[in-house]
């Protein structure tokens, strides 16, 4: 129990490192977390610092999921193994989302999200991130993308441990997913009023279609 409560800390560690706010820091001297959305991943970091800072900082935070997940799998007794390191990956996730050396604040948990799935079985994340871009530029709201990686992990987790019996699918990983949608929910809640009330931000083919109907609008 000790052991992986050290693996849980670690992993929490982990998940804190800030890259976002060093990459916006370090480029631009401004603090990320004043800018845009106000997080500290890769969406708000490329609004800040560009494009090429904003990639690199989604696949550090996708990696230290993924890397808390292995450190775990590697250190933890066997009877611990696959609970630990679904519990390993939660604290990275909420590491990320409440980093401790931002006073507790930080991205809403997209990429360690996925890093945590691509850990626990390495063709999930090409499944779920392309399903992922899909509704973000059908439906035209990155929460809603945001959120159904997790659902979709969960999804995925379940099929394999339950349908397909798969070797490696452990039963505990659906927890994974259950667990970093409320993660990520609870993050995300600000854009979900936000898209209660008809005020969240559209990207997209429909955030192109809503500019070209006000456009014409107003040349009438």
């Amino acid at each position: 129990m000790f052991i992986l409560i050290l693996v849980m800390l670690g992993a929490y560690l982990i998940g804190s490192i800030p890259m976002g706010y060093l990459m916006v820091k370090t480029f631009t001297g401004k603090d990320v977390r004043e800018v845009g959305s106000g997080r500290t991943g890769g969406t708000n970091v490329m609004r800040a610092a560009g494009l090429a800072a904003g990639i690199f900082t989604a696949a550090f935070d996708l990696f230290k999921t993924a890397a808390s997940i292995w450190i775990a799998q590697a250190i933890l007794p066997e009877e611990w193994r696959p609970i630990g390191m679904v519990a390993a990956g939660l604290c990275s996730i909420l590491g990320h989302n409440y980093s401790v050396f931002l006073k507790f604040k930080g991205g809403a948990g997209g990429a360690p999200c996925v890093g945590g799935g691509l850990a626990l079985w390495p063709w999930s994340a090409a499944i779920a991130v392309p399903i992922g871009v899909l509704i973000l530029f059908g439906v035209g709201y990155a929460s809603i993308a945001t959120l159904s990686v997790s659902v979709i992990l969960t999804l995925l987790f379940a099929y394999r441990a339950y349908i397909l019996h798969a070797p490696g699918a452990e039963p505990e990983f659906i927890l994974y997913g259950l667990g970093s949608m409320i993660l990520l929910a609870w993050a995300l809640r600000s854009n979900f009023r936000r898209l209660l009330r008809g005020e969240e931000r559209l990207v997209g083919w429909r955030a192109k279609r809503l500019k070209q109907a006000t456009t014409a609008q107003r040349s009438d």
